[in-house]
């Protein structure tokens, strides 16, 4: 019997779909399972395909693997794949590649990457996106890790992956964790799309009192422009889906937002590394306040609060709103963008920011039509420092600018809560502004730490310090960033 192609550990959601679309592109696959009752109720429901193999063991699952053998897990993220490599190892030989394609952290995988090496084991950390629908027809995937793998895999990723425009959603990302923090970081702008997609929701709602008929034909037309994106458009047919009372599904949904802690990754790298993340990091903390429903409820009826309407023009309002979303969801990924940025010179990972901006086009679940020109921006120069500086971004920027500004205003009038949209207002107006208040906090920290600060009339890199108090003190504690 011909040997499989690549094996799959870990039939869950993802990776039940991952083999049936392998399948359908010809790959033969081997699965396995830690319960083997998965596997033959998989097996059993997969229609008996000649090219999808079922395995009872890990030594079963090598056994039947071409070498080098290829072996992808699709399993939690953490100890586990920690644990499942430890036990492929006494099956492997040197040459063969293991594949972790699940969520886990790109720390992790730098790490796996350099102890299989010494094993010599090649290691990729490969991130999908896609969801069910997307690891069924098509997910975008990431790969990063042994550079010497990719060639061995590519075939198979890049046939199953999503295709726009003829191109596969699939490209080579980077050495160890790259993979994993490219998805990573398409995670936080997911968290950041959701967030202010809702926060439009809850203007339209709260706000100008729109029904759910209302927000489905809102929601449609903004999917027909700038806006049209996978996330708008299945937020029009979440709008539209009815229970057996004929009500709307959302309205019996409670409003506790849970997290599988991605978004929380993302938000601990930029506050690691410096990096102004706070569109994404206030979406993270949305979900956390979301999540303490009874203390809302409580404090509510303590502070007598309630949302008032608000009085302008509603569909002058509605175009407010939407030029605020736009706006806004242009510095969720511009901030995205300023993070990778900040990881490609902290690990020396040359990432192409024009082919993770392609990758991200198709299946994935951040997909939306300004990808192409977010691609196009680096691609006409490959040294943009921020996507703020591009010409077609500060033209929109512009165009949106008056609506974005009077729907924060509404909403604070209105008493609705919008972190992300007005977070991402105050970024886009600090990193505008030639003069900041930071002379004052530098002040501040020499007083009371001789922390030193740098002057306008001198050269940067140079540090003075002043004896605020008249203690006559000359020792500073150095220039240091925290």
């Amino acid at each position: 019997m011909p040997k499989s192609d690549i094996g799959l550990i870990g039939l869950a959601v993802m990776g039940q779909n991952l083999v049936l679309n392998m399948s359908d592109h010809g790959v033969k696959v081997s699965v396995y399972n830690r319960s083997t009752e998965k596997v033959d109720a998989f097996i059993a429901g997969s229609g008996a395909r000649e090219n999808i193999l079922g395995c009872h063991s890990l030594q079963e699952l090598v056994s039947s693997l071409e070498a080098p053998r290829r072996v992808m897990l699709m399993i939690r993220a953490g100890a586990a794949v920690d644990a499942t490599i430890d036990a492929l190892l006494e099956y492997l030989e040197p040459g063969d590649i293991i594949i972790d394609g699940g969520n886990s952290h790109f720390s992790d995988s730098n790490r796996r990457c350099e102890a299989l090496r010494e094993k010599d084991i090649r290691f990729l950390g490969v991130g999908v996106s896609g969801g069910e629908e997307g690891a069924r027809f098509g997910p975008s995937i990431m790969p990063g890790g042994e550079a010497e793998a990719w060639p061995l895999v590519k075939g198979i990723f890049q046939s199953i992956a999503a295709r726009v425009d003829g191109q596969p959603c699939c490209q080579w990302v980077g050495p160890g964790g790259a993979g994993h923090y490219v998805k990573m970081v398409h995670n936080g702008i997911e968290y950041g799309d959701m967030q202010l997609i809702a926060e439009a929701y809850d203007l339209l709602r709260r706000g100008l009192g729109l029904d759910a008929d209302d927000l489905q034909t809102v929601f449609s037309q903004w999917n027909r422009g700038v806006l049209d994106s996978y996330l708008i458009e299945i937020t029009a047919g979440i709008f539209a889906l009815r229970d057996e009372n004929d009500d709307p599904v959302l309205h019996n949904i409670l409003d506790a937002a849970g997290q599988k802690g991605t978004g929380k990754w993302t938000a601990i790298d930029a506050l690691e590394n410096g990096t102004p993340l706070t569109l994404i990091s206030e979406a993270v903390f949305a979900r956390a306040l979301s999540a303490r429903k009874e203390e809302r409820v409580n404090a509510g009826k303590v502070y007598h609060t309630s949302t008032r309407l608000i009085a302008v023009d509603r569909e002058s309002a509605i175009s407010a709103i939407h030029d605020a979303l736009y706006a806004a969801k242009i510095i969720s990924y511009t901030q995205g963008f300023m993070l990778m940025r900040q990881a490609s010179q902290d690990f020396a990972w040359p990432l192409d920011y024009g082919a993770v901006a392609l990758m991200w086009r198709g299946g994935c679940i951040i997909r939306s039509r300004f990808l192409g020109n977010i691609r196009s921006a680096f691609e006409h120069n490959r040294e943009l420092p921020n996507l703020l500086l591009d010409d077609f971004f500060r033209e929109q920027i512009q165009s949106a600018s008056a609506g974005w500004r009077e729907t924060v205003k509404m909403a604070v009038d209105a008493g609705i809560p919008v972190p992300a949209m007005s977070s991402a207002l105050a970024f886009f107006d600090g990193y505008c502004s030639a003069e900041l208040p930071a002379n004052l906090i530098q002040a501040q920290r020499d007083y009371f730490g001789a922390h030193t600060y740098e002057r306008v009339d001198a050269p940067r890199g140079e540090y003075f310090h002043t004896d605020w108090a008249g203690l006559d003190g000359s020792t500073t504690s150095g220039s240091y960033d925290a």
